[in-house]
């Protein structure tokens, strides 16, 4: 009976970082389950860039760019970053940042154009912890921990956040959607990067 469908089919594999994965692509996901029931989306999530021609994954949503050859890719959407800090908190930084407590990137993310940023616009602020998870960060600063830079997608979503104004806001970042171009022609691959592009997509 499986046989017979004409409805796409089958497990389709997504990676992506783990606090894009748990805020942004919930309504498409949904949206493609109520259109083609027969699909089984399975959410990766973490920082690995998983290999698209060895089929780790079937579609990967990431910041980095694709260079691989024979990866189809599309900038998904650009995302705004913004500071924020717990909304119980009084913050009142000098200009240099003496006596800020941050939560930043760790090391191997420290060139981030954020990172480099925050960095920039407190040059004496005294980094409380580092994670390179978003989720984590959010997490950390909603306990007052101190402030930290974090995608508005993610930050607005938090009540216990509020977003400071800077005067000049953090870099902005583009997502990237990719594939393998042999996997173009898979109906459940095309649903779900046609409905990304519709419902979260930019032209």
């Amino acid at each position: 009976m499986a046989g017979e469908s004409n409805q796409p089919e089958g497990q389709l594999r997504i990676s992506s970082a783990d606090w894009f994965a748990s805020y942004v692509p919930g309504p498409v996901l949904s949206e493609l389950i109520r259109r083609h029931p027969l699909i089984v989306p399975e959410v990766i999530a973490g920082h690995r860039l998983f290999d698209l021609a060895r089929r780790e994954t079937d579609i990967a949503l990431r910041i980095v760019p694709f260079t691989e050859p024979d990866i189809v890719r599309r900038r998904l959407v650009t995302l705004s970053y913004g500071l924020y800090v717990n909304n119980q908190s009084p913050f009142l930084p000098r200009t240099d940042g003496e006596g800020v407590d941050l939560i930043t990137m760790n090391t191997s993310q420290a060139h981030y154009p954020d990172a480099l940023w925050l960095k920039t616009l407190y040059l004496r602020a005294r980094a409380v912890l580092t994670s390179s998870s978003r989720t984590a960060q959010a997490q950390m600063c909603a306990l007052e921990l101190g402030g930290a830079v974090l995608p508005r997608v993610l930050g607005d979503q938090l009540p216990a956040l509020k977003l400071l104004d800077t005067g000049e806001p953090p870099p902005e970042r583009d997502i990237w959607m990719g594939y393998h171009n042999d996997m173009r022609q898979k109906d459940r691959l095309r649903a779900l990067a046609d409905l990304a592009d519709e419902m979260i997509g930019t032209a």
